[in-house]
This record gives C-alpha cells, sequence and structure tokens, in this order.
C-alpha cells in the first residue's frame, strides 16, 4: 500500500456536487493498493500514519500527534499512485490493485483507522472528487509499505 499523507489545517471532498466528507485539522491521506498487498499491510499503514508525530509543539518542534492534536482524517482512494510513467507520455496503471481487491483494502484501513478512536470521513471509492485542503507547513509524507519495517 502507498500513501500520500498531508498535515492539513482543514480538508474536504465533493462528490456530484455534494460535500462528502470534510475534517478540520490533521491528516489528508491519499491510498492506493497494489496486487500483492493485504489487511497485513493495511495494518501497518494504519499503525504507521497514525503514529506520526509531526504537529508542533509549544517550542515549535515536531512533537505532537493525532491524538494531541485532536486530529481527524480524510481517506482518499487514489489508485493513481501507482501510475508508470517510464514510457511514453500516458501512464499505465497495471501496478494498481483491481476493485475487487481495493475495495475491501480500502474499508480494512478506514475502519482500521477508526479502531484507533480517530474521526474519520472519506470519499467514495471510483468516483470523481474533488478534493480542496489548506496544506500546513506544507508537510507531505509519502509511506510505502514496502519500505516499512
Amino acid at each position: 500500500m502507498r500513501a500520500v499523507v498531508t498535515k492539513v489545517q482543514h480538508a474536504s471532498v465533493v462528490i456530484d456536487g455534494e460535500v462528502r466528507g470534510k475534517i478540520g485539522q490533521g491528516f489528508l491521506i491519499l491510498l492506493g493498493v497494489t496486487h500483492e498487498d493485504t489487511e497485513v499491510q493495511a495494518k501497518k499503514l494504519c499503525d504507521k500514519v497514525c503514529s506520526l508525530r509531526i504537529f508542533d509543539d509549544e517550542n515549535g518542534k515536531i512533537n505532537k500527534g493525532l491524538e494531541d492534536v485532536d486530529g481527524e482524517l480524510l481517506i482518499i482512494s487514489q489508485f493513481t499512485l501507482y501510475g508508470n510513467c517510464r514510457h511514453g507520455r500516458r501512464p499505465d496503471f497495471l501496478a494498481a490493485a483491481r476493485p475487487e481487491t481495493a475495495i475491501p483494502l480500502y474499508e480494512t484501513f478506514i475502519r482500521l483507522c477508526r479502531d484507533k478512536g480517530y474521526h474519520v470521513e472519506t470519499g467514495e471509492f471510483g468516483a470523481h472528487m474533488e478534493v480542496t485542503s489548506l496544506n500546513d507547513g506544507p508537510f507531505t509524507l509519502v509511506i510505502d509499505t514496502d519500505q516499512l519495517a
């Protein structure tokens, strides 16, 4: 699994002109799933993302985590994170998992984050979404479960 995690002051997702998800301070997470991913990767990624300490403390040091700032999560499915741009001008998405694999893992990741007690909003898998955010920092990380211990 691959996630782009952006620390935000607020973020929202609109589908068909309707706000479907909206958060205050927290993380906007763009989540991609590849063929080999299982619930093991979903748990590993959830644990890593939810334990990040990237919010400023009273001294301006990045020492606080989501739980310290009552942070929220907006999780958006993003198969294009597995886009391959090596050849030609149009990327291929062969490394992105098919919906029958990706949807259950996307939903598992969401459930795991909620089980940790965080307020989680989501987009809709496969929908055309308009995602808006106010990046805080900006502070953005790319986390790939293949690179986690």
